[in-house]
């Protein structure tokens, strides 16, 4: 049994137990934590979903500063995206680019293709070995290294201080 998954996932179902009721009173808390730990050790004992992740408070703060900067990009895409919709003269040049990441951990890596999707205008469509493929609304460039830049480093350099 991997005693960090199960404390991950402990804290995860807790964290959802206590949003989804909206109160701190201690018999739902307690009910909360009861199943929470209940369905950690029962789905998560022999996985190893959190294992490259560090729980230390330097990944916990830069856990935050990626959630800030993620929250920012998605703000700033988002305001791109209506401004195209709303525009239709704008013009785009969509197109499938290739980009590169430093990630070795599996779980970085998803985590960046995800934060890469969820980001409109973007789309994962790959992942190979350090390799991702993305749809791009507007191709500023089909250059790997200059494309890695526009899009993947800004996530990257907070993934790696969070799973190395």
């Amino acid at each position: 049994m991997q005693a960090k998954n199960v404390f991950v996932s402990f804290l995860i179902g807790l964290i959802f137990w206590t949003l989804l009721n909206n109160t701190f009173d201690p018999l739902i808390l307690s009910v909360g934590a009861g199943l929470s730990l209940l369905l950690s050790l029962i789905f998560c004992a022999r996985c190893d979903v959190f294992s490259e992740l560090k729980l230390t408070p330097v990944a916990l703060l830069y856990t935050g500063i990626y959630l800030v900067v993620f929250l920012y990009e998605l703000i700033k895409s988002n305001l791109d995206v209506a401004r195209r919709v709303i525009t239709p003269s704008l013009p785009i040049n969509p197109g499938i680019v290739e980009v590169k990441t430093r990630l070795q951990s599996k779980m970085g890596r998803m985590i960046l293709a995800n934060s890469i999707t969820l980001t409109p205008g973007t789309l994962t469509i790959d992942i190979s070995g350090d390799t991702l493929y993305i749809h791009w609304i507007d191709v500023k460039t089909e250059d790997t290294q200059e494309a890695t830049e526009k899009i993947v480093r800004k996530f990257e350099k907070y993934l790696e201080k969070i799973y190395g």
